[in-house]
């Protein structure tokens, strides 16, 4: 039965829950590199403590315990969970005790330890403010720094830092007209070769021969028929004489 009692417990504490967490929701606040994120809420665990620890049964003691235990898992605190869970492991009387006189000092180290961890890539304002309260140790300073005040530290050092302008180069336009280093290369001449009878690509014959190349190849011409005559007449000649 006891057993069924504990474990009816444990579910009980996981279906109420310390705070309905849409009841600690703040307004967005900026991180480490200055983007806007949701806030982290820390829940004060004094506000669970509803019951009087001296004269309450043991199923209350134990459900206190649990609701404690789930809002120190939610805060992602450093002790406090095991050493809650340590204690549920042992008697009722331990369990008393330990929520009467040690849990509020576990909690509030765990809450030292947090502040001490936003000091990781801080800025000024941040650091000084972080620094005042590890130098001035309080619970409730360092609730209120954690939920608040780290958040507005942030705010100061992300708007003191200088906003990057991006630098533009002006692109030259293409000129239109060549300037006078430009050498400018001449088209190749046709070769001299190019369309004369018997030359490559020379198939579509060459240019017509006039003026006085046209007289020397007609007096060749002629020179070579009236040779060509006088042979004619010679042979003839000499054919009629063998022949008589």
């Amino acid at each position: 039965m006891r057993k069924i009692a504990a474990g009816a417990l444990m579910a009980l504490a996981f279906l109420i829950p310390a705070a309905p967490a849409a009841a600690q929701a703040a307004t967005p606040g900026l991180n480490e590199a200055c983007q806007t994120v949701e806030r982290k809420v820390y829940k004060d665990i004094r506000e669970l403590v509803t019951i009087d620890l001296d004269t309450a049964d043991v199923g209350q003691v134990r459900l206190l315990a649990y609701r404690i235990l789930d809002a120190a898992k939610a805060d992602s605190l450093t002790v406090l969970p095991g050493a809650i869970e340590e204690r549920l492991k042992g008697t009722s009387d331990d369990l008393r005790a330990f929520l009467k006189d040690d849990v509020q000092d576990i909690w509030s180290r765990d809450l030292r330890v947090e502040v001490a961890q936003s000091l990781a890539g801080a800025g000024t304002n941040v650091r000084a403010a972080a620094q005042k309260l590890l130098d001035n140790p309080s619970t409730d300073a360092y609730l209120a720094y954690l939920n608040n005040g780290l958040y507005a530290a942030r705010e100061l050092d992300c708007a003191s830092q200088p906003t990057p302008t991006p630098t533009s180069r002006p692109t030259s336009a293409p000129s239109a007209t060549p300037s006078a280093s430009t050498t400018v290369t001449p088209p190749p001449a046709p070769s001299a070769s190019e369309g004369a009878p018997g030359g490559e690509g020379g198939e579509g014959g060459g240019l017509p021969v006039t003026g006085a190349d046209s007289v020397t190849v007609a007096g060749i011409g002629g020179a070579l028929l009236l040779v060509g005559g006088a042979a004619f007449v010679i042979g003839r000649r000499r054919r009629s004489r063998f022949v008589a």
